[in-house]
């Protein structure tokens, strides 16, 4: 079902409509287009297929296939040795039903700009350009992120981005690392409203948009316990406490997914990592073990069943989601990774 979504109107924002979970009305949310013209597109594109029906003869219904949708949240800065010393229910319980890899590898250097960058391209510094947090050289229109990816191929996908470090989503020359082609951004900033308060604001947005509309591919971003680490200059309660507030709200999202109307239809595929480690001075940048040493998890969407991956790097955390989806890996996109549910 569409609805039209009603917001005050501003600069750079379209009002556009969505899917609703079981036709329920979604919460008003910021969709962004490239034209006008693309989202009468969509609209009309969405709604013919809805008008779709069987061939004349058939005898009965055939069963719909589930629909395949992707979640990736992402916690910045968290060190999986000490994660496994922290109480994580609900990245335990993920974890416990399909894959967990605590010895993956991130970029060299081991800094956010980079890492985030190759998490959501699925390729390594090398190609996309970025180095350091300032994002200087990079080449996001010849590497995009698997969104921008999706959104390429896949237009009729409703694609989300929801994260509270800035430079993720917002930049002021050229693009981010989550381009403007992604139907849906929410850009906190982490910084000015606390991080702590922040994080809770984006699980609150990520679980108002999965229960109010139909989002396809999710990223959602958490901040907090990197930037508790950064200011104490340790990995000790303040980081812990960090890591175990990301897991409430891991489970507050997740929970959201396995609420929706349409839950038993669809088939989700809950992916979960970090950018990078840190040293115990709280510190990061450098090839340390723990620095350079990252967890991932994988969670529904046949991770079950699949077996545990060697060699494991930031870069196949994209090609996983894409994969998932159904989006065939085209040579010419020379992407680095692979999935992580692939044998």
């Amino acid at each position: 079902m569409l609805l039209r979504v009603r917001q005050p109107w501003s600069p750079g924002v379209r009002r556009a409509k969505v899917r609703t979970p079981g036709g329920r009305r979604g919460a008003s949310v910021r969709l962004r287009f490239s034209s006008f013209g693309r989202f009468l597109a969509l609209g009309a594109g969405v709604a013919v297929a809805g008008c779709a029906s069987e061939p004349s003869g058939s005898g009965s219904a055939r069963a719909e296939p589930a629909r395949s949708k992707v979640l990736l949240i992402g916690i910045d800065g968290v060190r999986p040795d000490v994660m496994a010393e922290v109480p994580t229910p609900n990245l335990d319980a993920l974890a416990g039903g399909g894959l967990f890899i605590a010895d993956a590898q991130t970029t060299t250097p081991s800094v956010s700009g980079p890492a985030w960058s190759s998490m959501l391209t699925g390729v390594w510094p090398d190609k996309h350009g970025v180095t350091d947090n300032e994002f200087t050289g990079k080449r996001y229109d010849e590497f995009p992120d698997f969104l921008t990816r999706i959104e390429r191929v896949r237009p009729e996908l409703v694609t989300v981005a929801i994260a509270d470090w800035m430079p993720l989503v917002r930049a002021e020359k050229g693009s981010a690392p989550v381009s403007d082609a992604v139907d849906v951004k929410h850009a906190l900033d982490g910084y000015q409203v606390g991080w702590a308060e922040a994080d809770d604001r984006v699980a609150a947005l990520a679980v108002e948009l999965l229960t109010g509309s139909d989002p396809d591919a999710l990223f959602v971003y958490l901040g907090h316990a990197d930037e508790a680490s950064h200011e104490h200059g340790s990995i000790g309660k303040e980081y812990r406490a960090a890591i175990a507030q990301a897991d409430r709200q891991v489970g507050e999202i997740v929970a959201a997914v396995r609420a929706r109307p349409s839950f038993a239809s669809e088939d989700w595929l809950i992916l979960c990592s970090t950018d990078h480690g840190r040293r115990d001075d709280g510190g990061h940048g450098g090839d340390s073990p723990e620095e350079m040493t990252i967890f991932a998890i994988a969670s529904g969407g046949g991770s079950a069943s699949a077996p545990m991956p060697h060699g494991a790097g930031i870069v196949d955390v994209a090609v996983t989601a894409l994969t998932h989806l159904g989006l065939a890996i085209e040579p010419e996109w020379e992407l680095d990774g692979k999935s992580l549910l692939d044998p």
